[in-house]
């Protein structure tokens, strides 16, 4: 049974970042690219990770290969398809690098016959269709048992780590010690900040690019009042409208018409009305993005004090194939909200996203976030907040926790609101401030905008990787941060 499957990729033209990014530095996006179009030399980009929807590496991956391939580029995308056993060890490393226990098992010879089963195989099945000349980028713990079979065919191999934690825990260095034998094999190693960088490891292969957010994919791109409306009434998420117009349309990132025709599963006393003041969060159904966290702050400091609604909405846990934590952890939140009062069940929505179309749902998390007053993120653990781009770049004020690469993203009191992990009165203070002040949520959410075009826009992370795959190919070193070209933001 095969071990990787295909993803097709589609060609998005680049001409589109003009207008956002400004001339000067479009024309050096185009330069950097046809020079590294020109250094590979038509062979292929070859990415791997483990799920090809319902989480931002996939999300990056849909748009940053998509550009690449418009300019050019052969860019190829595997998703690794592992078995039950495998996603239970993947789980339990991925917990560990955040520096929880998960499923409190060790990760022990036991484990690593489980992981390598999938990882070596896989690694040879790849090895099949790569040829002299070719770079691959594998991403997350799920992928690095490839690395030892793909360097012995002599081609750049990369890994790519999206998770880490400021502060390493007897957790996080068992994860690190199980993996790092896979590790050090790699040519050059990437993390999101330099906080993440594992203890040990060769600096001059290590890089520094934070992850980014595509502004014309379906979850981005902009939504009139009646797009939002008509999504959402679509979804079942709404009932009734606040404008005359009902549109549940959107644009697929090939720019073809796509509409929302799947509802969405809801826990909740009633469903919400356009007049509903709405405090939004949006993450996979994981313990690290505190579900229960968010729904107790809520009701003990936001509820009281406020006439809002809460949203707390995931993806489809059946659609997740990577996270076998997410059904567990769905029936918790559940469990939590039908043992409340029903008058606070009226103020509470739980909601599970329809997953079979990708961009649909994507353009439903777009009209949620569009129609939210303030946006949440209070996350335990977070190696980087896409959701928080996102709110941000929609001009919404953000509340999130002050861990990780959030912490990079937010400038505290400028453009969104910083609280500590675990603080669920910060969390309803900042929250409340908000919804009491529009004048200040309004001004937030302008410079959050501003922070985002800036710094997490995807023509920066596009630009770090071909200036990194440029001094690969040319054997130039890896140096810690990779410069941009002069003249872009």
């Amino acid at each position: 049974m095969p071990l990787l499957d295909s993803v097709p990729i589609a060609a998005l033209p680049l001409e589109r970042f003009e207008p956002v990014i400004g001339g000067e530095a479009f024309h050096r996006l185009l330069e950097r690219f046809a020079r590294g179009r020109d250094l590979l030399g038509g062979h292929a980009m070859w990415h791997v990770n483990s799920t090809s929807r319902g989480g931002g590496v996939a999300e990056m991956l849909v748009s940053l290969l998509a550009y690449g391939r418009g300019a050019g580029i052969d860019e190829r995308w595997e998703v690794i398809e592992g078995n039950e056993a495998f996603f239970a060890v993947t789980k339990r490393i991925h917990n560990n690098l955040h520096g929880a226990a998960g499923d409190g098992l060790p990760l022990d010879d036991e484990a690593r016959e489980v992981y390598e089963s999938v990882t070596l195989a896989a690694g040879e099945e790849l090895a099949e269709r790569i040829v002299p000349g070719d770079i691959v980028l594998l991403h997350d713990p799920q992928t690095v048992g490839m690395i030892p079979v793909l360097k012995r065919l002599g081609v750049p191999v990369v890994w790519r780590c999206h998770v880490g934690i400021d502060t390493p825990s007897a957790h996080t260095r068992a994860a690190w010690a199980f993996l790092r034998g896979y590790v050090l094999q790699a040519d050059a190693y990437i993390f999101s900040r330099r906080q993440y960088v594992w203890e040990d490891l060769d600096p001059d292969r290590t890089v520094l690019i934070a992850p980014a957010i595509d502004v014309f994919s379906p979850k981005n791109q902009v939504l009139s009042d009646g797009q939002v409306d008509g999504i959402l009434s679509a979804a079942g998420l709404q009932e009734g409208s606040r404008t005359f117009a009902v549109e549940p349309s959107f644009l697929r990132m090939d720019t073809s018409p796509g509409r929302v025709e799947r509802r969405a599963e809801a826990d909740e006393g009633r469903r919400l009305r356009p007049d509903d003041v709405v405090v939004l969060q949006i993450s996979r159904w994981d313990r690290l993005k505190d579900p229960i966290g968010v729904i107790d702050g809520f009701v003990r400091h936001i509820l009281p004090r406020s006439e809002a609604h809460l949203l707390y909405a995931g993806p489809s846990v059946d659609a997740i194939s990577d996270d076998p934590e997410g059904k567990e952890v769905l029936e918790e939140a559940k469990a939590r909200f039908a043992a409340l009062p029903g008058e606070v069940q009226e103020r509470l929505h739980l909601v599970t996203l329809p997953m079979v179309d990708v961009e649909e749902n994507a353009a439903i998390v777009n009209a949620l976030q569009r129609r939210a007053q303030v946006v949440v993120q209070k996350s335990i653990a977070e190696g980087f907040g896409l959701t928080v781009a996102e709110a941000m770049w929609k001009e919404r004020p953000v509340v999130a926790s002050r861990i990780g690469g959030i912490q990079d993203q937010i400038e505290d009191g400028r453009s969104g609101k910083l609280v500590g992990a675990q603080d669920l009165a910060a969390y309803g203070r900042a929250v409340v401030d908000l919804l009491t002040d529009p004048a200040l949520a309004a001004e937030m959410g302008a410079r959050a905008r501003f922070r985002v075009r800036d710094a997490f826009l995807g023509t920066r992370s596009l630009l770090q990787y071909i200036a990194l795959f440029e001094r690969l190919v040319l054997g130039q070193g890896y140096p810690a941060e990779v410069s941009l070209p002069s003249g872009y933001r």
